[in-house]
């Protein structure tokens, strides 16, 4: 299983990014995707989750209304659009997805938010 982050950066407050995960090793269309991240002195959250079909999204509170989960089963991608950014998103963001019982993680995208 291989999970690749891209699409990170330093974005203005109020400005967007898109994360992307491109993932290899496993039969993408299977399994739940998610999204985390984590900043400095804290601890790793959950950020987004989607299903296996797409149809299915959840979202922690704090970026519910401005950032979507989605996936491309045919492209073997998940995605991360992140719109109206604070400073408080700010942190690495990483990819995941649980495989026989296994957790796999990427290796992360930095997202900075600052004027």
């Amino acid at each position: 299983v291989q999970l690749v982050e891209s699409g990170g950066g330093l974005v203005q407050p109020e400005g967007s990014l898109r994360l992307s995960c491109a993932a290899s090793g496993f039969t993408f269309s299977w399994y739940t995707m998610n999204w985390y991240r984590q900043a400095p002195g804290k601890e790793r959250e959950l950020v987004a989750t989607v299903t296996i079909g797409g149809g299915g999204t959840n979202y922690a509170d704090s970026v519910k209304g401005r950032f979507t989960i989605s996936r491309d089963n045919a492209k073997n991608t998940v995605y991360l659009q992140m719109n109206s950014l604070k400073p408080e998103d700010t942190a690495e963001y990483y990819c995941n997805t649980r495989v026989a019982a296994r957790s796999y993680w990427g290796q992360g995208t930095q997202v900075t938010v600052s004027s």
